[in-house]
């Protein structure tokens, strides 16, 4: 009997010891659905249960680890009744975890982790089992109505409010986004001046331009420097997502004046050739007021219609007798290369040439001031 106990004593000494709250490393000899058997090295078998494992339901254990896989874990009971020991390895996980966050805290550290929900309020990520919240007022830069995006994408952050005691952990990715941005700057306006030509993308269309991404910069690319022509809006030229080449006009500190206007492309280049006092040409009406039709005669370059150069016979508004999209022939009256100004007359294809002392039939016609007087008359 004595031998026997001895025997019982001997066996018993071979396992080591273990206390609640200690971490021991355990050798996985057994995977099911619902928990995990380690050999731990005493005398009975730890078991880890999906709860102790992860806050993840969705993870399937029997993939999530193999025989032969070693796992450290912490002791939560040397006896649960049924002499087996009950351990974690989530929660040892979290210690880590919240050490690792403190120190990330405290050294204003970039964690990197993955979106694993998102709410109305912000995202929630998580860093060895330790849950982390950014609100939605610091996970960007710009104001976003939809964070659905985020999910499932492993996003960079800084952890600036720490307090275990208080289970609270609040993230801010905004901070990271707009010193990124403000390098981008600083870089971008070390490179460009005004007259470069560089490439940019579509940010955001308005009613009044576009803004154009140039790397960091936004630059504004307003409406009338986007053609030497007539645009009828922004959104009939362009549509977020373009790369667009754009001339760079102005620089006034933060703000970049974007134009599409090249110089190689101005239509009033050789104009006065082509636009010469005396030549005949043929254009479409563009528009038209009460005093009288402008004439696209190519893309950037329209030039004035009189109402009294129309007709030898009295016309009271040009509607009566032209309609926009119309082609007319006219014969040029006068040219006004500096202000970009050009007079038309069909009454002039017609009409014989008035002699010098003729005042009464005068072609051409100065726009600004036929402008101002109908402002007058109103």
């Amino acid at each position: 009997m004595s031998e026997e106990l001895t025997f019982e004593q001997m066996l018993e000494d071979s396992f080591k010891t273990i206390h609640t709250g200690e971490v021991v490393e355990g050798k996985v000899i057994a995977v099911k659905p619902e928990e995990i058997i380690l050999n731990i090295g005493y005398k009975a078998d730890g078991i880890l249960t999906k709860y102790e494992y992860t806050n993840d339901n969705s993870v399937d254990l029997t993939t999530a680890v193999k025989e032969g896989d070693t796992l450290e874990v912490k002791v939560l009971k040397v006896n649960d009744g049924d002499g087996q020991v009950l351990v974690t390895y989530k929660r040892l996980q979290q210690e880590k975890g919240s050490k690792k966050i403190e120190e990330a805290f405290n050294n204003h550290e970039v964690l990197k982790a993955v979106v694993s929900q998102v709410q109305d309020g912000g995202l929630t990520v998580i860093v060895d089992e330790t849950r982390i919240f950014i609100p939605a007022s610091l996970v960007s830069d710009t104001y976003e109505r939809d964070l659905s995006k985020y999910k499932d994408q492993e996003i960079e952050f800084v952890v600036i409010e720490f307090s275990p005691k208080k289970r609270r952990c609040i993230g801010d990715r905004k901070q990271l986004l707009v010193a990124k941005k403000a390098e981008a700057q600083k870089e971008l306006f070390e490179k460009i001046h005004e007259g470069d030509t560089v490439e940019g993308v579509v940010k955001n269309v308005t009613d009044f331009g576009a803004f154009i991404d140039l790397g960091g910069v936004d630059g504004l690319l307003h409406i009338s420097e986007m053609s030497w022509g007539r645009v009828e809006h922004p959104k009939k030229v362009f549509k977020v997502g373009d790369t667009v080449k754009v001339l760079v006009k102005e620089i006034n500190g933060s703000k970049v004046a974007l134009s599409l206007k090249f110089d190689d492309q101005n239509p009033w280049k050789d104009a006065s050739d082509k636009f010469a006092i005396g030549n005949v040409v043929t254009g479409k009406v563009a528009r038209m007021t009460d005093f009288g039709a402008f004439v696209e005669l190519e893309n950037g370059v329209d030039a004035l219609l009189h109402v009294s150069q129309i007709s030898k016979d009295h016309i009271e508004k040009p509607s009566d007798v032209l309609s926009v999209g119309q082609e007319v022939t006219a014969k040029i009256v006068d040219f006004n290369e500096a202000d970009h100004k050009i007079s038309l007359s069909i009454k002039a294809l017609t009409a014989p040439e008035p002699k010098k002392e003729d005042n009464e039939d005068v072609v051409s016609v100065d726009i600004d001031a036929v402008i101002a007087s109908e402002g007058e008359e109103e």
